[in-house]
């Protein structure tokens, strides 16, 4: 896979982990449907807890990642969901100990509610 990362001064930096734009020249793209931090064994929520609800949704992204053939470093795409933006600062630091450099690309939104009661929730799309 062939991944370039886009940046123009005439635009504001990033102000986390991720990147202005991704360009690819790759054939296949793969969209992944968001994950929220279910246990697969039990699919109940991992814990209350914010942080454990992000690691364990980027760890169900990551066994959807490879069951497609790629690894977080094919991830030109993220978009976060949060019901809390207050806890912004605590989703980008652990997305910036799990997703490798160069960063993709990233949204982030505050959004009213989740399925089952998650406070976070993550989908990307990859470029393999």
């Amino acid at each position: 896979m062939s991944k370039a990362i886009v940046h123009s001064d005439s635009a504001p930096a990033a102000v986390g982990p991720y990147s202005q734009a991704v360009a690819t020249t790759s054939s296949r793209l793969v969209f992944l449907s968001g994950q929220i931090g279910l246990e697969p064994g039990t699919g109940e929520l991992v814990s209350e807890n914010f942080e454990g609800q992000v690691r364990q949704s980027f760890a169900n992204m990551q066994a959807v990642i490879q069951a497609a053939g790629g690894s977080f470093d094919n991830i030109v795409k993220l978009t976060l969901f949060l019901t809390d933006l207050s806890k912004f600062a605590s989703a980008n630091a652990i997305m910036a100990e799990i997703i490798p450099q160069p960063y993709p690309a990233r949204s982030t939104l505050g959004v009213a509610s989740l399925p089952k009661g998650a406070q976070f929730e993550v989908e990307a799309i990859l470029a393999l």
